[in-house]
């Protein structure tokens, strides 16, 4: 199978581009620079020229905060970029797997997000995601994962931004009203690819199973660090953001989970198997 990943410089691309190490699949990973997916002429070319039978979308505009005042910027890649890749992939019959977010959610249900509760999101980022998601959707072949809270190898996650605070901070202040799933790269990755596999089409959450608070996150993540940090529950108000959190914006990912006919990992898992890949060790 050929496999064109873009966004290559992310956390999540650099998990899947793990994946032809051993060989087992023919990828080309592009970043913005060889392949800006905002230009609609460079993405057919480099398509019709790469000819992949899966194009994996992880080049996106992630920055929640900043997105409130450069809304246009957010668009562009999160709407227009998906719109230019779907139109692309559609006419070449190749299989298009894009990410979004549970940000698409208000945070005002009272229970877990399903793929048929309709989204209502309460910032920008979570309407250029939307926007993304319905220019997905005029294409025939895709698949399409709501994620969460995503951690793996790298510096732009919570986990690794909590680990340099505890150096120097012996009490942390962290959150306690953002409620849902941190979800590890690596169950990304073979879920996806598993997905792939089994001919799977259409919308579906992928999340670790589970769900916590940042609070909950920070103490199980620092105490199993061996960290003896003092960490205090906070709210929202307490750090005053351009960006509006849902409260509780976790998302079942049972569908997912029955069409596989798998067991997805609990957030802890996944947070003691980081542990162990980013401290040099065996995988647990």
């Amino acid at each position: 199978m050929k496999v064109l990943i873009t966004g290559a410089n992310g956390q999540l691309a650099g998990e899947f581009q793990k994946l032809s190490e051993g060989d087992i699949h023919d990828i080309t990973a592009f970043n913005k620079e060889q392949m800006d997916i905002t230009d609609p002429a460079a993405v057919t070319e480099t398509i019709s020229r790469i000819k992949p039978d899966v194009l994996l979308n992880c080049a996106a505009y992630n920055f929640v905060d900043k997105a409130e005042g450069f809304f246009d910027a957010a668009y562009k890649v999160n709407a227009e970029g998906v719109k230019n890749l779907a139109s692309a992939c559609g006419k070449c019959g190749i299989l298009l797997v894009h990410y979004s977010s549970d940000y698409v959610f208000d945070g005002r249900k009272e229970g877990f997000y399903t793929e048929e509760d309709e989204p209502n999101p309460i910032n920008s980022y979570g309407k250029t995601k939307l926007a993304g998601e319905e220019f997905l959707k005029e294409t025939g072949r895709f698949l399409l994962f709501r994620v969460s809270w995503v951690f793996g190898e790298g510096s732009q996650n919570f986990l690794y931004k909590l680990s340099e605070w505890a150096k120097t901070k012996k009490v942390l202040k962290v959150v306690c009203d953002q409620i849902s799933i941190p979800t590890f790269t690596k169950d990304i990755v073979s879920l996806t690819m598993f997905a792939i596999a089994k001919n799977l089409r259409g919308l579906y959450n992928l999340t670790n199973s589970g769900h916590a608070s940042r609070y909950e996150v920070a103490r199980y993540f620092l105490e199993r660090l061996g960290m003896d940090n003092l960490v205090l529950p906070v709210t929202s108000e307490y750090f005053p953001t351009a960006a509006r959190r849902p409260y509780f914006s976790a998302m079942s990912n049972l569908k997912l989970a029955c069409d596989l006919n798998v067991n997805i990992p609990d957030w802890r898992t996944g947070i003691d198997r980081y542990i162990e890949m980013t401290s040099g060790g065996e995988e647990i």
